[in-house]
């Protein structure tokens, strides 16, 4: 029995002088964590492919209602925008053309423009029914 165990004892020792290790280093993938920059792209591509998510605030318009009234949402407003592009380039016109701009208000629908002989020019102030308002000086020459 004791042949036993020194033979077992020896046979360990003769692995254990054999047997040799590496130093483990911890590497980390998130580049938000120290990891390489480069695995940046890839993380946030496989994060975007699993999400299966859905935010409850995005509206979905796939009706035919909805088509409908989004046509006529945009031909109302590139008809506001041809109206506002004419009346601009008939104050502008005005302004520096033959005539004069006039003080006064003008309502064109839901904007009202207003027009002011200022000090360092003729102000422009522009408001819409919505609460935005814009103003613009044109210089004298």
């Amino acid at each position: 029995m004791l042949y036993k165990r020194l033979l077992f004892l020896l046979f360990i020792g003769g692995i254990a002088g054999k047997a040799s290790s590496q130093s483990f280093v911890y590497r980390p993938n998130n580049p938000n964590f120290g990891g390489n920059t480069f695995n940046y792209a890839w993380m946030l591509s496989s994060a975007t492919a699993q999400d299966r998510t859905v935010d409850p605030a995005a509206k979905r318009t796939n009706t035919s209602t909805d088509t409908r009234t989004n046509t006529l949402d945009s031909y109302a407003q590139s008809l506001q925008n041809q109206l506002l592009n004419r009346i601009t380039n008939n104050l502008i016109g005005q302004q520096f053309g033959e005539s004069t701009l006039k003080p006064g208000t003008y309502t064109f629908g839901d904007f009202r423009v207003e027009i002011a002989n200022g000090t360092q020019g003729v102000v422009v102030r522009i408001v819409d029914g919505k609460g935005g308002e814009t103003s613009i000086t044109v210089p004298y020459f």
